[in-house]
């Protein structure tokens, strides 16, 4: 066991959760560190190098492992999963069935919850929203007020920021950049059909006929 729970517990949302210790080396943690705070061991992984810093807080069925780290003031709760080579930090949170993996990125005040995931080297951050079953993936970045759910897709090196909203089947890819308050939904946004100046139209709507 590379950590255990100590007595420091607190309650979150109904939840009581306690502070871990590490009781070996691993990574930059050193035995005898002590960590964030957990529900129980089945939130953080005895293996790898994973690690909740901090203040950040797992509980529920959440589940942090791989390298996996979750610092600051962070949340993953629920049944929410963060692994591979993820960061969610800041005071961002991780919620529902959301997943983060790979080495997404997700800070700030953003957040991911539903069924929703981020991947690959992806951010979010900001007060972004990623929510439904979107994904965001590649190395896109959602950030500022910007809203991504439903169905839609953001990858490639797509940007989405501002107060934009991409739902409904939407995808954004390539280097296509959506902003202000634009609104995409359904069918596909890219640099092929609508090019990087997308970045000017700032009142943008796409429905499918």
């Amino acid at each position: 066991m590379k950590y255990e729970l100590t007595s420091e517990s607190k309650v979150v949302n109904g939840h009581t959760l306690y502070r871990i210790r590490a009781t070996e080396n691993f990574s930059n943690v050193k035995k005898g560190d002590l960590g964030g705070w957990v529900e129980s061991v089945d939130n953080l992984s005895q293996e790898g190098n994973c690690w909740v810093y901090n203040d950040a807080c797992v509980f529920g069925n959440a589940n942090v492992y791989g390298t996996a780290i979750v610092c600051d003031s962070a949340s993953v709760f629920d049944s929410a999963s963060v692994f591979g080579n993820a960061n969610v930090y800041g005071n961002a949170s991780v919620c529902d069935s959301a997943r983060v993996y790979g080495f997404a990125r997700v800070y700030n005040s953003a957040r991911v919850f539903d069924s929703a995931s981020v991947c690959d080297g992806a951010r979010v951050f900001g007060n972004a929203i990623v929510y439904g079953n979107a994904r965001v993936y590649g190395n896109a970045s959602v950030c500022d007020g910007a809203r991504v759910f439903d169905s839609a897709r953001v990858y490639g090196s797509a940007w989405v920021f501002g107060d934009a909203k991409v739902s409904g089947d939407a995808k954004v890819s390539g280097d296509a950049r959506v902003s202000g308050n634009a609104r995409v939904v359904k069918e596909i946004i890219a640099p092929i059909i609508i090019p990087k100046t997308i970045s000017a139209i700032h009142w943008l709507e796409v429905y499918t006929e």
